[in-house]
């Protein structure tokens, strides 16, 4: 017979083990590359975009802490939503601070007329 070490920390399937640190390094990756384009053009936009998928760098920590027992269900639970909120927060402030374009930019969804362009955008 194995030990518990065997099949994993605490008999879990060694698997599960696996898939959250692939997961912790890809969202590592991500997350570098969300802060160094922040480093690279320095606005608030761009750190709120990188806090944002930095969170789900944290969600993959809480899972390796739970995995490994440091952290309780209960615990791992209340954490997990709170980095969704969290990632939610971050992007509405982000989309936010985009702002509205500027008029020449501005495109209708529906293909109508601008506001105050009711020629059809013919005169200039």
């Amino acid at each position: 017979m194995l030990p518990p070490l065997a099949a994993g920390v605490h008999g879990q399937d060694p698997t599960m083990f696996v898939l959250l640190s692939v997961a912790a390094a890809l969202t590592a990756v991500v997350a570098g590359l969300a802060i160094a384009a922040f480093v690279r053009r320095r606005s608030r936009r761009y750190l709120l975009v990188a806090l944002a998928l930095s969170t789900l760098l944290a969600r993959s920590a809480i899972g390796v802490g739970a995995y490994l027992g440091a952290v309780g269900p209960g615990l791992h639970h209340t954490l997990e939503h709170a980095l969704d909120v969290s990632m939610a927060a971050l992007v509405i402030a982000a989309v936010y601070l985009v702002g509205k374009p500027a008029y020449s930019d501005a495109i209708r969804a529906d293909g109508g007329e601008r506001d105050g362009d009711r020629n059809g955008g013919d005169e200039r």
